[in-house]
């Protein structure tokens, strides 16, 4: 039951992207994180810190779909069509 409040709270929207980050070193900071969430919010944050990187000037905190395109611009899910 633990580990299941621990992972919905993981999920709620965060007010920026520093925040997000910051929890995230929190659940990795926790020794009861499960090797499950662990693996995932170790994931999460690389893929956190690069998107920061890599939109310097945005604050917001990112969708998943958001840190997926920016590490695979070119997949169908990410494609922009103008119409």
């Amino acid at each position: 039951m633990n580990d299941e409040i621990n992972i919905s709270s993981r999920y709620k929207t965060m007010e920026n992207i520093d925040q997000h980050i910051q929890k995230d070193k929190e659940i990795l900071d926790d020794p009861q994180t499960s090797p499950q969430a662990r693996r995932h919010t170790e994931e999460e944050l690389e893929a956190l810190e690069a998107y920061k990187l890599n939109h310097p000037g945005e604050q917001h905190d990112p969708t998943p779909l958001e840190l997926y395109c920016d590490t695979h611009p070119d997949a169908s899910e990410c494609r922009i069509y103008d119409d």
